[in-house]
């Protein structure tokens, strides 16, 4: 069987991904030589179709990979109930204590998004694991009035803000005697008027160090001109008392490119934990009245002590707790899909015997921009997708069945993926 140059010397090489799902790395695929599509020897690394071993990777750990995270910053009033949040999502036993700034270095946890999607591909393809897309949770020290002048921890917070892509406002709603307010009261719109006051503060004072210099400059570099206006309307609506986000400044207007680089933190998008008590976490009137203070960002209501509770369930008995108290599903999976929703964010599908994974990318990615998040040489070499919808593969049944019955497609370079495609890239390099 002709096994290199000497006995093809034409044709090209095409590469047929086989184990993306696996996360093998490019060179362990087959190779399907010219026309007559004759098999040569590639090296392997990875577990592929033929291969030996067994060598399992993420898309953190691959210099190659265009991996699109989702990191969110907990932020919130000391004694909200911030910690007991974040040992829930990561079932970590993080300080959490009754006084303030229990947090002081930022904690990092990765939490897979509730996905019942992969558990359903897992069965029809036997995969021995799951991966879910991750999103990565910062739990950051305590805010206090006063903070972006000094106050508390004063703006060394800001900082571990400043890397994430989202801000999630843990804003306290129960009542306890025993867990004291640092402000001397629960009220929810005090507290999430603090907290956007002290960020509102902490980019006015960014824009007051940089706009002097950018307005000197503009008069030598007239193309500075469109930044220099920029900045000068972002002072003007934080000014008012608005974040940058909320007034839509970075939404589609092309200031947002301009604007990056003083990375000022009200340009991110907000979400609101409210952490309540548990009978109002059925309390319909209560809780419209909290979305109104954050509309349009979306609210989401929790019980922190409950989600912690939950996360040290069995499956069957976490769902018997979650009926006791009305709900569907866990406040913290819910937090996860809107941190999704907020970011524009999907994901696609691959799967196989050794896995079902999740991967994320930005909503209007192409495929090849997604053939790029399991690395970069896929997305170089792109040649075509076959895509399955997820629902048409779960009524076949089967790829093979999927295919006979015309459910399976070829897609191009141009193709816009969809959330929910389950998919097998095709390359050349």
């Amino acid at each position: 069987m002709p096994n290199g140059p000497t006995d093809t010397p034409s044709p090209r090489p095409r590469r047929c991904v086989r184990d993306a799902a696996e996360g093998a790395r490019p060179h362990a695929v087959d190779w399907w030589i010219g026309p007559h599509r004759t098999r040569a020897r590639p090296r392997r690394t990875g577990p592929g179709p033929h291969g030996s071993g067994h060598r399992s990777t993420t898309p953190s750990s691959r210099t190659g990979s265009r991996n699109v995270s989702l990191t969110i910053g907990i932020v919130g009033l000391p004694n909200v109930g911030k910690s007991t949040l974040f040992n829930a999502l990561t079932k970590n036993d993080v300080l959490a204590a009754n006084y303030p700034f229990a947090t002081i270095e930022p904690n990092v946890g990765v939490v897979g998004v509730p996905d019942p999607r992969l558990t359903k591909l897992a069965e029809i393809f036997s995969s021995q694991r799951v991966l879910p897309a991750t999103v990565d949770f910062v739990d950051i020290a305590g805010i206090v009035r006063g903070a972006s002048e000094g106050e508390g921890l004063g703006n060394k917070f800001l900082a571990n803000i400043r890397e994430s892509d989202a801000i999630c406002q843990v804003i306290r709603a129960f009542k306890d005697e025993n867990v004291v307010h640092v402000d001397g009261k629960v009220s929810p719109k005090d507290d999430i008027e603090t907290i956007n006051t002290e960020l509102i503060l902490a980019d006015l004072q960014t824009i007051e160090k940089v706009l002097p210099r950018l307005q000197k400059e503009s008069r030598i570099k007239k193309d500075i001109g469109p930044k220099v206006k920029a900045v000068e309307e972002a002072k003007e609506i934080l000014e008012k008392g608005d974040t940058l986000f909320a007034h839509g400044i970075v939404q589609g207007t092309g200031r947002s490119e301009l604007l990056h680089d003083l990375h000022l933190l009200t340009t991110k998008p907000f979400l609101y934990v409210f952490n309540v008590d548990e009978d109002e976490l059925t309390d319909e009137d209560f809780k419209n009245e909290q979305r109104a203070l954050v509309a349009p960002a979306e609210a989401i209501f929790l019980n922190a002590k409950l989600e912690a509770d939950l996360a040290e369930l069995e499956e069957d008995e976490a769902l018997e707790l979650l009926q006791s108290v009305g709900q569907e599903e866990p406040g913290l999976a819910t937090l996860a899909h809107v941190g999704f929703r907020t970011l524009g964010l999907q994901t696609y599908l691959t799967a196989g015997p050794k896995e079902s994974r999740a991967w994320t990318i930005k909503k209007g990615a192409t495929a090849p921009e997604a053939a790029g998040v399991i690395h970069t040489d896929f997305q170089k070499g792109f040649i075509k997708a076959e895509v399955i919808s997820f629902e048409d593969l779960v009524a076949t049944g089967s790829v093979a069945e999927a295919r006979a019955k015309g459910k399976a497609r070829m897609e191009g370079k141009d193709y816009v993926m969809q959330d929910g495609d389950v998919v097998e890239f095709r390359f050349n390099v």
